[in-house]
């Protein structure tokens, strides 16, 4: 007879960004090398296959939040938990994109994961939520509540840097116009 096989474990955090609007996180988020940028606990984020942003690609990623695996050699230094992760789907319309692990040491079998950013507000200027959901096998060593709350923490500080990056941007964009301005007035002045 045969044993039922163990649910699979369902996992959704989503976090609020005031200050920032859907159309300036997707650009960020659906740069799907470049993760390390805003994840705060990933080290590394590479493209290993394909063109990034399209589905099919592959890359790999280095970090901490989850424990790798592998047993130490060394006795010393802690094992590096990597990951080589698929993009399987990209919508541009409603900003979502989804991708699997093909490969790790830190014990994810069957993982599908979806990012998602939604407008606030009904013209999409009051902010906008992300949402990450993952369904995956159960992992040993792991609990289910333990892993959503690494990818909460994970999201908030993600947020903070993507908010942070959009002030920063804001701020260029104000000082180019200044700039702009200065010198258009300049030049006018010295007809």
């Amino acid at each position: 007879m045969e044993q039922d096989p163990k649910p699979k474990w369902e996992g959704k955090v989503s976090e609020r960004l005031p200050k920032a609007t859907a159309d300036q996180i997707w650009p960020l988020l659906n740069d799907f090398f470049n993760l390390h940028k805003w994840f705060p606990s990933l080290a590394t984020c590479y493209g290993i296959h394909g063109t990034n942003g399209e589905p099919g690609c592959i890359r790999h990623c280095e970090g901490s939040s989850i424990p790798s695996t592998d047993t130490n050699t060394d006795g010393h230094s802690q094992p590096v938990s990597w990951s080589s992760e698929r993009l399987t789907v990209v919508d541009h319309v409603e900003r979502s994109l989804s991708y699997e692990i093909v490969d790790s040491n830190i014990g994810f079998k069957s993982y599908v994961s979806t990012v998602k950013v939604v407008p606030q507000g009904d013209d999409g200027q009051d902010g906008c939520v992300i949402e990450w959901s993952f369904n995956v096998d159960p992992v040993a060593g792991l609990v289910l509540d333990e892993l959503v709350r690494k990818y909460k923490v994970g999201l908030q500080q993600m947020a903070e840097r993507l908010e942070d990056a959009v002030k920063g941007l804001r701020k260029v964009d104000f000082l180019f116009l200044f700039y702009m301005f200065a010198a258009a007035l300049d030049y006018f002045y010295s007809l």
